[in-house]
């Protein structure tokens, strides 16, 4: 997409977004995407070489190999939507195998999806596009809704399926966080023992967070802490001595909103 359209795209806002300069971190500071990204930013780490490799098997597939970013097709909506509200306008879609076809046509890193939709085609395409299982989700049909994520599978599940990574939700804010945080820290921690990627996605979720008929859950300032929450914590859990969630750092064009975006 050329300039001229994302300016047209913008419209009056269009200013305000591209020429924004930040006065607060300087941008020598950040990690940048590059093709050299897992060297650059994760070697030194704790993390082992299974699960290095995995990191770049995520960043070195799709159309964007080996730029430093990812774009990756997330699909649980039949979970988190129920299926006939998202896949209705898309029939094809029922079927889990147009899932992962649509992520190896669109030229994806890899294709984040459930265990069922996954798992239901994994002897045929694990090999050809990488697996990123999610591994809880909020059904709505407990009444009343309620935020809170449970496991549907476990990461051996995953392992097993040939999946590269695992990613699960944690909602920040809401009754359940600390139960999600210790919970996903547990078995990201095994997935890395197995030498798998992961991917939280960090979303606000509480009532309190609307005021005056805004909803501030989107605002930078919450979502980053949030983030930033998430990449740091070392919650304690009763039956072992410690868990340790993902660090947050490898940078990603998803399909989806920015708030939903942590990376190990």
């Amino acid at each position: 997409m050329d300039t001229s359209k994302i300016i047209s795209l913008l419209g009056d806002k269009s200013d305000y977004y591209l020429n924004h300069v930040c006065k607060t971190i300087h941008k020598s500071l950040l990690h940048l995407p590059s093709p050299t990204y897992v060297d650059d930013v994760w070697i030194n780490s704790d993390r082992n070489i299974q699960t290095l490799n995995s990191l770049q098997i995520l960043l070195g597939h799709g159309r964007l190999a080996n730029t430093g970013y990812v774009s990756i097709l997330p699909v649980d909506q039949d979970i988190e939507h129920t299926a006939g509200s998202s896949f209705a306008p898309n029939p094809i879609y029922f079927d889990p195998e147009n899932i992962v076809k649509l992520a190896i046509e669109g030229g994806c890193n890899a294709v984040a999806s459930t265990f069922g939709i996954l798992g239901s085609v994994a002897r045929k395409y694990a090999h050809k596009i990488p697996f990123l299982v999610k591994l809880n989700h909020n059904e709505l049909l407990t009444y009343p809704n309620s935020y809170n994520q449970i496991v549907f599978g476990t990461v051996k599940e995953a392992w097993n399926m040939g999946a590269v990574a695992v990613g699960a939700t944690i909602y920040f804010g809401s009754e359940q966080s600390r139960r999600q945080l210790v919970e996903i820290a547990d078995a990201f921690e095994y997935a890395h023992e197995l030498g798998m990627a992961t991917v939280l996605w960090c979303y606000l979720r509480n009532n309190s967070f609307k005021k005056d008929g805004i909803d501030y859950s989107a605002a930078a300032d919450l979502t980053g802490q949030a983030n930033t929450l998430a990449s740091r914590s070392k919650p304690i859990s009763s039956s072992r001595s410690s868990r340790r969630t993902t660090e947050v750092s490898l940078p990603l064009i998803l399909e989806r909103s920015i708030k939903r975006c942590t990376q190990s």
